[in-house]
């Protein structure tokens, strides 16, 4: 997980910042969150991708409506598109649209074309959903990749798996940007 560049609109900047100081979010009860992630999970194993559709739906609206915002459009579509530019190989797990309100999650993955994990996909689910939070409800229309998203992303989706939250150890980058010290998080949090 790396953060996006700090935009140089004022504007954006403004809420780039607003994003990055928000390091937490407001946990809904633990069920009926816990039942529908348990659903999913199932969905995954059984690779129905209509299970896994209604599943998500359940989560997702359940979310939503604790949230009090409007409820998403949910896809879920087949292999994960997959692109290569020089070294690197991007693939998109999912997406959200901010002027549809669509969130697309993908359920398969790139290269062997299998169902994806379900910390994965879960993880997924809940990123592009606080998305959606961010634009319908905290007010920042360009809901950056800040390091105050991935800590709400990582809290919402701890609560909803039942798995304690680690703490992340950021590191800045001479362009400006944070990525994740992974060796430095799992020491933290007792792993190593």
């Amino acid at each position: 997980m790396q953060t996006e560049k700090l935009p140089r609109a004022r504007d954006q900047k403004e809420e780039y910042s607003r994003s990055d100081e928000l390091r937490a979010v407001e946990l809904p009860p633990e069920e009926p969150f816990r039942a529908y992630a348990l659903q999913l999970k199932d969905a995954l194993v059984a690779e129905d991708r209509k299970a896994i559709l209604v599943a998500s739906r359940l989560l997702l609206y359940a979310l939503s409506d604790f949230y009090e915002v409007k409820r998403p459009v949910v896809k879920i579509l087949s292999v994960r598109p997959q692109e290569t530019s020089g070294e690197w190989i991007f693939q998109t797990f999912g997406d959200y649209d901010p002027g549809t309100l669509l969130i697309r999650l993908f359920m398969k993955t790139a290269v062997q074309k299998k169902t994806s994990s379900y910390g994965t996909f879960l993880s997924t689910l809940v990123h592009e959903f606080c998305h959606h939070l961010d634009v319908v409800s905290l007010e920042l229309p360009n809901t950056f990749h800040t390091r105050g998203f991935f800590e709400r992303v990582a809290i919402l989706y701890h609560h909803i798996q039942n798995t304690p939250v680690k703490e992340i150890v950021w590191q800045k980058f001479s362009d400006g940007t944070y990525g994740v010290n992974w060796a430095k998080t799992m020491e933290r949090s007792g792993n190593k």
